[in-house]
């Protein structure tokens, strides 16, 4: 019964923290110059989908400290998923506070990851900072080669450089080895989506935004760690 409340009460955190992030995204879409849409979707979107993770993730993780980390980073990823699908774009007033969070967590160390594993040395010694900082620079790294060579294949931008930030802002978040799990979860997405795309509108031409699944293959990963 004690989880069963948890489990409602959260959620009800979960929506108020969407509707924050929703009335954020909308200033944010104004500072950048940006027509912000009412569809059902845009708007009651990221209230929905922060309440369902807020749930699941309240059901599946008994320390509370760990919890309420997990769930900022959730919010953030929340914001993500809607301003990119909505306007294709991902902020840097969004992701370089966001990767300053990440930091942070590396700094004090995480609950939920090996990090010091990497280099073969303890967690005690301070090296889940650098470890982050590293695997940010490599998921940095790998999808900036990938967006450099799909533009010089396809002769138009095949990936933007916010998605490049999103990789390095999940490579400080989840450090190593899971920074590739969830990279890989999202390409899986995005497959999905692209098909799903083509599908619904009868056509190989045009684009889809990658961060909204880069940020649920974060969102799906940070729930099965340890």
């Amino acid at each position: 019964m004690t989880q069963v409340l948890t489990v409602i009460l959260w959620a009800v955190v979960g929506a108020a923290g969407g509707w924050l992030v929703r009335w954020g995204s909308l200033k944010l879409a104004r500072l950048e110059g940006l027509e912000s849409g009412s569809r059902p979707w845009q708007v009651y979107g990221p209230p929905i989908l922060a309440a369902i993770a807020f749930a699941v993730y309240a059901f599946e993780i008994a320390s509370l400290p760990v919890l309420v980390v997990r769930s900022i980073f959730v919010l953030i990823l929340v914001q993500v998923i809607f301003f990119d699908f909505e306007h294709h774009l991902i902020l840097d007033r969004v992701m370089f506070p966001s990767m300053g969070l990440a930091l942070v967590a590396a700094l004090v160390g995480r609950p939920w990851w090996a990090g010091g594993l990497f280099f073969n040395r303890p967690l005690v010694d301070g090296t889940p900072l650098f470890d982050a900082l590293a695997m940010g620079v490599a998921a940095g790294l790998l999808f900036l080669i990938i967006a450099l060579v799909g533009a010089a294949i396809f002769k138009s931008e095949a990936m933007g450089f916010g998605d490049v930030k999103l990789a390095f802002f999940i490579g400080l978040l989840l450090g190593w080895p899971y920074t590739f799990t969830a990279l890989f979860y999202g390409v899986v997405l995005a497959a999905v989506g692209a098909v799903v795309f083509i599908v619904s509108h009868r056509s190989m031409k045009g684009t889809i935004a990658y961060g909204p699944y880069l940020a649920l293959g974060t969102m799906l990963l940070l729930l099965q760690l340890p």
